[in-house]
């Protein structure tokens, strides 16, 4: 069979196709806020306990669907946790009262839980060390992509074709992407189209193993871990950013701003699309950093998460501001400084810790992630219509510089406890 050159860019190619496909789904939720409140009805605080249930689900399930991709595989795990949400996501539009919604984006939570740690799973396994954070800010734009697309397709779905169908769409099309990637995939060594030197190139580019000890799936060891902690804290404080940007912007332009649906659907993407760019230049600074200023591996990821951090303080002023676009453009900031931050700590997910245990560490750390995410949802719920939107984001500002700040003490010194330290290839020792 013939091979493929550079197959390992179309495996994250397809890896971001299916993150696309997740992010859109959940985002029809946020994109849709403004008119589901008055259609189903809810208020406020009540659509903060539609966006809690996914995030419950959503944070229950994070290590279970890394769990399950470590045992049964990503062939078969991604598979069908994309056809598990993509149903759930069809349903939405049976709805009839919030109370419903919530059931349903609850259950959705739980499938699309498995998008990170089974991305990071493929990142681990299918790449060498001085492109993971390459590959990762690749599938990672998968996230803003989806989040980018969102608002102008479910909006046109629900003007044309109803409320229901913005939902039944976004869902079905999870179906489409399981099919291709059970047809596509399998793991660098059994597949049929990688080709000799592609497969020494990731295997003599990783960290090798110093025992071939099964002990590495144990939770406990994992999460005994400084390194993980480290990784978990972080993403702690980083999320409630995210999932503010992906389920309350529409709602926050609609009754701060005082924008419609269709004004929301001309610029509640552009976010999304700082947010690739952050994601693309966190993955190409590491190995920048690396490789002109002989930065070591680990320094040049955490180098770009306190870059992030610090730029975060854009979107902490947004309420500050008076023009609706002066606010969108902040939202951009924080959309690019996010994914920057997100792309780089979920990329030493994979540096510190061995494949087979990425997608564990990746769904425990995603859990924290999300703890942090509802949260702060369910404080937005409350607070908003009370205080105002104003000190909420500037709360988020903090957030990430206490996040930056913590990563740098935790991450000193920590070592691997059955790997040797990462080895870059090419691009200046590490660390």
């Amino acid at each position: 069979m013939r091979t493929v050159i550079g197959l390992r860019w179309w495996i994250i190619a397809l890896v971001c196709c299916g993150t696309i496909v997740n992010y859109l789904s959940r985002n029809a939720l946020g994109v849709m806020a403004p008119e589901l409140k008055t259609l189903l009805p809810m208020s406020t605080q009540q659509y903060s306990y539609v966006v809690g249930a996914f995030q419950v689900g959503y944070t229950i399930m994070q290590p279970v669907c890394g769990l399950v991709v470590d045992l049964i595989g990503l062939r078969i795990g991604f598979a069908l946790f994309a056809c598990l949400w993509s149903a759930t996501g069809v349903l939405h539009g049976l709805a009839e009262s919030w109370m419903s919604l919530a059931a349903l984006r609850g259950l959705m939570g739980l499938s699309e839980a498995v998008a990170i740690p089974a991305g990071m799973k493929v990142v681990a396994e299918w790449f060498p060390n001085r492109e993971k954070s390459v590959a990762v800010g690749y599938f990672n734009a998968g996230t803003s992509l989806g989040s980018l697309l969102a608002p102008p397709l479910v909006v046109f779905l629900s003007l044309r074709y109803g409320w229901q169908s913005a939902f039944a769409v976004t869902g079905a099309l999870g179906f489409v992407w399981a099919g291709l990637w059970y047809w596509l995939y399998r793991p660098p060594a059994a597949h049929p189209r990688i080709g000799r030197k592609e497969l020494a190139t990731i295997a003599e580019g990783q960290t090798p193993y110093e025992s071939a000890s099964t002990d590495h799936r144990k939770v406990r060891a994992v999460l005994g871990t400084r390194r993980f902690w480290a990784i978990a804290q972080a993403r702690f404080f980083a999320e409630p950013a995210w999932q503010t940007f992906s389920f309350w912007i529409p709602l926050y332009l609609a009754t701060e701003r005082h924008m419609d649906l269709k004004q929301i659907a001309l610029f509640a993407w552009l976010p999304f699309l700082a947010a690739d760019l952050g994601g693309l230049f966190g993955g190409y600074l590491s190995p920048f950093l690396m490789k002109r200023l002989r930065v070591p591996l680990i320094a040049s990821r955490i180098t770009g998460v306190v870059l992030g951090a610090f730029m975060m303080i854009g979107p902490a002023c947004i309420g500050l501001v008076a023009s609706p676009y002066q606010a969108i453009a902040l939202f951009c900031v924080g959309g690019f400084a996010h994914q920057m931050i997100s792309a780089l700590v979920n990329t030493l997910a994979a540096d510190v810790f061995e494949p087979g245990e990425v997608g564990t560490v990746a769904g425990f750390a995603g859990m924290a992630a999300w703890i942090g995410g509802l949260g702060f949802s369910l404080i937005v719920g409350a607070l908003a219509d009370k205080i105002g939107y104003t000190p909420l984001f500037g709360a988020l500002g903090a957030f990430d510089l206490i996040g930056a700040t913590l990563l740098v003490i935790l991450m000193r010194g920590a070592s691997r406890t059955r790997r040797r330290q990462p080895v870059d290839h090419g691009a200046g020792r590490a660390a």
